[in-house]
């Protein structure tokens, strides 16, 4: 999920630099979107990890 937000902020700064600004501002809420959604998944895991007891893969 982590690389589907880079690649939408990648889209957002191409499209950008370019001068497309719809497309620009589209991208970048959208990565925006996927990086909350990556950062609550993440904090659910690893409370879900602490509270069976298990150690994070290395």
């Amino acid at each position: 999920m982590l690389g589907w937000a880079l690649l939408f902020l990648i889209i957002a700064l191409v499209a950008g630099l370019f001068g497309f600004g719809g497309v620009a501002v589209i991208s970048a809420e959208i990565a925006k979107i996927l990086f909350v959604v990556f950062i609550i998944l993440f904090i659910i895991t690893a409370i879900a990890h602490v509270v069976r007891g298990r150690k994070p893969p290395l």
